[in-house]
């Protein structure tokens, strides 16, 4: 299993100067790959490549890229751009439906028929990244259109993937799933069965399965835990998300969050391999240095074999 890292977005005129900075500690310390969210602030595919040309080698993500905003024709240039810039096989395209919440009350789009939404997403955006000419007449986007953006290597793509009918698309259609605030057990008895079985029927080899949850290497696992359920409590609230914390028997995000002492995340971390996942990525989540200190080297130490 491959350790990442997630760059939490954070504020201020020299984002993009601290992004560069703790993606280049992560490449330092050895992660194999760092993953930023689109939300409201720093556009992902933009950030990456300012950030990535500047820092060799380690895999950048996107974790997600909402699909109702972009066109998918739109959204196959600027990733093929964003991958000119970062070299050759280190940019994933994460992408997702995002919330109903999101895309209607914030975007004004229908959120209607979502799973054929991504269908008709998918049949655009595959090909152009494949550098094939598309026409597609759909009824929730459509396109007739060719590019001519260059192409150093295949942009993979990973789909944000918890109900059914989407981990079926993402392992006919795509290179795997990339989730958040979804447990080992939710992993192991759901997640990787079905989107496996999927590709499988599909003829594809193994999808990945890329896992992102908080961590904190902590001797207080209790206040950990409360403070993880404080600082993600809106993941509890959106219906996707409180689904999966549902089969796990989560109450909340704290009780996915991976926390305690060494040894004690350090089995929570072997158990995801255990139940399935390809890539766990790391939202470290403590607040004094302390506390960020020892998580980070801790996770030194498994990504060093130790």
């Amino acid at each position: 299993m491959r350790i990442g890292m997630s760059l939490a977005e954070r504020g201020g005129t020299d984002a993009l100067t601290e992004l560069t900075e703790r993606l280049r500690r992560g490449a330092d310390d050895g992660f194999a790959s760092a993953w930023l969210a689109n939300i409201f602030g720093l556009e992902a595919l933009t950030a990456l490549a300012i950030a990535g040309s500047q820092v060799p080698g380690i895999e950048l993500g996107t974790a997600v890229i909402p699909t109702y905003p972009r066109h998918p024709a739109m959204l196959a240039q600027q990733a093929m751009t964003a991958a000119l810039a970062v070299g050759p096989g280190r940019l994933t395209l994460g992408i997702g439906l995002s919330h109903q919440v999101v895309i209607e009350s914030i975007y004004g789009y229908s959120f209607d028929k979502p799973a054929r939404h991504m269908r008709e997403y998918l049949d655009i955006l595959l090909p152009l990244l494949d550098g094939t000419p598309v026409s597609v007449d759909g009824s929730t986007v459509s396109a007739h259109i060719g590019l001519s953006t260059p192409r150093a290597a295949r942009v993979p793509v990973l789909l944000a993937a918890m109900a059914p009918r989407m981990l079926q698309l993402a392992g006919e259609r795509t290179d795997g799933t990339v989730l958040w605030m979804t447990g080992p057990a939710t992993v192991r008895d759901y997640i990787a069965p079905t989107i496996t079985a999927a590709a499988s029927a599909a003829g594809k080899g193994a999808p990945r399965v890329v896992c992102q949850l908080p961590v904190c290497v902590t001797n207080e696992p209790d206040a950990a835990r409360a403070q993880a359920a404080e600082e993600f409590a809106i993941y509890g609230q959106l219906p996707s998300y409180r689904a999966m914390l549902d089969k796990e028997g989560a109450a909340g995000p704290g009780d996915v969050a991976i926390v305690g002492d060494e040894d004690a995340v350090a089995t929570q971390i072997a158990g995801l391999a255990d139940a399935g996942v390809t890539d766990f990525v790391a939202a470290e989540f403590a607040t004094d240095a302390a506390g960020r200190q020892r998580t980070r080297s801790l996770l030194k130490k498994i990504i060093a074999g130790g």
